[in-house]
């Protein structure tokens, strides 16, 4: 009789410890991988640009690097341009109020490779004043809220009329000189995927793996902004 009551008794202690280190296990690797943000700048990350943003799934990826902490937003529009004299300027779209509407703390812009595009690139010489309207309007948003640039990923051959020489002298230089003037922060996904031809199937738009390389960029450019706020 009293060995019964005794095996009735330990089992339940051995199962409940047994739970509570596993408990343990899991908060401790919970804590490993969760995004250290003070300042609450990533609380919601809105990311705004053309069909890369839009298509590629870098947006999804980089909400798996961010964690539940975080909401990320996709506003990607297929095929806008930062010119407002295209056939389709972001800066009109619906879409981009819909970003507004999210309530970012945290917005992220990669527009410029259709202002590449043949009959875009003949009015580059307004790049640079609409960009600065698209970015003045988006600061109007929030005062609270961060804005980073992102210098798009390279143009390969490809049959879509965008041209590389066009996009690499003359759009990625006024990005560059934009965020220089206005003293936002600059992402270059550009540097780490220009040896990558493999990574664009029709040399402009990204495979998963492509799209991996530019969440982790941006990832590791926002998270480290944040610490530093």
């Amino acid at each position: 009789m009293n060995a019964k009551r005794k095996s009735i008794i330990i089992v339940p202690v051995v199962v409940l410890l047994v739970a509570l280190s596993l408990t343990v296990v899991f908060s401790e690797n919970l804590a490993t991988h969760a995004v250290k943000d003070p300042s609450n700048k990533l609380t919601r990350v809105a990311c705004l640009g053309d069909s890369i943003t839009n298509s590629t799934g870098y947006p999804e990826q980089l909400q798996s690097l961010l964690g539940n902490g975080s909401v990320v937003g996709n506003f990607g529009v297929n095929g806008a341009t930062v010119n407002l004299n295209s056939n389709n300027p972001y800066y009109y779209d619906l879409t981009y109020r819909d970003a507004r509407n999210f309530l970012p703390t945290t917005v992220i812009i990669m527009l410029g490779t259709n202002d590449a595009r043949s009959d875009n690139y003949q009015k580059i010489s307004t790049f640079t004043a609409n960009y600065e309207r698209l970015l003045n309007r988006t600061q109007r948003w929030n005062s609270t809220q961060q804005i980073f640039l992102v210098i798009p990923p390279p143009i390969f051959n490809n049959t879509l009329d965008l041209n590389s020489t066009s996009y690499v002298n003359g759009v990625i230089p006024r990005i560059r000189q934009i965020a220089s003037d206005l003293g936002l922060p600059l992402i270059d996904v550009y540097t780490p995927l220009i040896d990558h031809p493999e990574y664009f199937p029709d040399g402009v738009h990204l495979n998963s793996q492509g799209a991996q390389i530019i969440a982790n960029t941006i990832y590791q450019a926002i998270t480290m902004n944040s610490k530093d706020s």
